[in-house]
């Protein structure tokens, strides 16, 4: 018996089942299971739903190189942004599931849109994917004017209670994951009014000058605080950042359950052949654990967090149901 000949047939047999398993008709799930066992033949498009520069972009571009080599074919970065990275997915999702059109998420268009826009998002965020991975994390900083007499998140607390309108605080867009950050600050007793920013450098300038007291968002405001331009009093991740480790976290403060991470994670289309999933998947695999590619990350302010598809499904469905509670609890207004 030629054993190559029957180990193909059992692959091909495993990618028409799978592609059958996720509703295809069977004629085309034939076809992609052949089409499974030479990807990728051609370059692969992928999308990232944010403009250039953006950390989901940033991350992206440590990845391509040795994605690319791994795969054997290049993975060329379309930018498509809009709507919180809602546009690009969509867009994505929309492609035939052949495995040559990618989207790389961030929380935001995979995640929390579907708290705040859940009548109107353009998609299922669980039934119109296919998750390849999770890649990284990033946590967001709490940080305040120096001038605010709090040195700590629960004095923070303790002080936006003590004034009539409480406290504004600075963040991106509506939605972001370092608004809804301040969302769930809300709920542990804070008293705070969001003001959104697009340009995230003003929201530094305002908030160094006085303009707005609080300010949630990335590592990027690492070198303000340094500055003594900002004050750090928390990370909401679940551990202290190894680029920051002087900033507790929110927990360890006693503030319980204050966790608030923004992360990225590369998807398909729904019905993308299971072969071509754990293809790309192990070229992803391989590139965030590359030392050299790791380091960046790193140094970007980024958290290597590897999920497989099935760790990534569960994951997601988990934020998912967080941001919901989190906006229903806080009384956000939702699909503005």
């Amino acid at each position: 018996m030629n054993t190559t000949n029957s180990t193909r047939r059992r692959y091909l047999q495993f990618g028409v089942a799978a592609a059958l398993a996720s509703g295809m008709p069977p004629a085309l799930a034939r076809k992609a299971s052949a089409s499974a066992d030479n990807y990728p033949n051609r370059p692969i498009r992928l999308v990232v739903p944010f403009p250039p520069g953006s950390a989901t972009d940033i991350m992206t571009r440590f990845l391509e190189p040795h994605m690319s080599q791994h795969l054997g074919q290049p993975l060329v970065i379309d930018n498509r942004p809009g709507g919180a990275g809602v546009i690009g997915a969509d867009f994505a999702r929309r492609a035939t599931p052949d495995g040559y059109t990618l989207v790389m998420d961030a929380a935001s268009s995979h995640s929390t849109m579907a708290a705040m826009r859940p009548t109107t998002l353009p998609y299922d965020i669980l039934t119109d994917f296919t998750s390849i991975g999770r890649a990284c994390t990033s946590a967001n900083v709490i940080a305040v004017n120096p001038s605010l007499p709090v040195h700590s998140l629960p004095e923070l607390i303790a002080y936006s209670n003590t004034l009539p309108e409480g406290l504004f605080f600075a963040s991106g867009s509506r939605g972001a994951s370092n608004h809804l950050a301040g969302e769930l600050l809300k709920t542990k007793g804070a008293k705070l009014t969001h003001v959104p920013y697009i340009n995230m450098g003003q929201a530094i300038t305002d908030t160094s000058g006085g303009t707005v007291p609080i300010l949630i968002y990335t590592v990027a405001l690492l070198p303000f605080i340094r500055d003594g331009k900002l004050r750090g009093i928390a990370v909401t991740s679940e551990n202290r950042l190894r680029q920051a480790p002087e900033i507790p976290t929110a927990i360890e403060q006693g503030v319980d359950g204050m966790v608030a991470m923004s992360w990225f994670g590369l998807f398909g289309p729904a019905g993308l052949p299971t072969p071509i999933r754990d293809k790309v998947f192990a070229a992803l695999s391989s590139a965030v654990n590359d030392p050299g590619v790791s380091q960046k990350l790193v140094d970007a302010g980024l958290e290597c967090a590897l999920l497989d598809p099935a760790e990534t499904d569960e994951f997601v469905a988990r934020d998912i149901a967080l941001w919901k509670e989190v906006v229903k609890r806080a009384g956000v207004p939702v699909d503005e």
